[in-house]
C-alpha cells in the first residue's frame, strides 16, 4: 500500500511550516503515526521547512512515529473551502 493513499490531505495554499514558532513555506512532508490512538494505515503529516526538518524527524522519531518523508509536492491537496 503507498503510505500517501492513507495520509490526510494538506490544505490548499501557502504550505507553513509545523516548527514552532515558524513561518517559514515548508518544503517536506513528514508523515506520522501514533499507533496507540491511530489504525496502523492512517498517516498524519507535519509539513517542514528545510531548517526544522531533522529536529521534527527526530521528535517524531524518538516517540517511534515517523513513517516517512516527503517533499510536499507529493501530498494529496484539498480547497479549504471544499467539503472533504
Amino acid at each position: 500500500m503507498n503510505p500517501l493513499s492513507t495520509a490526510d490531505p494538506v490544505a490548499e495554499g501557502e504550505l507553513v511550516c509545523s516548527g514552532k514558532g515558524c513561518r517559514a513555506e515548508a518544503v517536506w512532508g513528514l508523515l506520522w503515526n501514533n499507533p496507540k490512538i491511530h489504525t496502523p494505515e492512517r498517516r498524519k503529516v507535519w509539513l517542514a521547512c528545510d531548517d526544522h526538518r531533522a529536529h521534527l524527524e527526530e521528535f517524531l522519531g524518538l516517540r517511534g512515529f515517523l513513517q516517512q518523508v516527503v517533499p510536499v509536492g507529493e501530498l494529496e491537496r484539498f480547497a479549504p473551502d471544499a467539503q472533504r
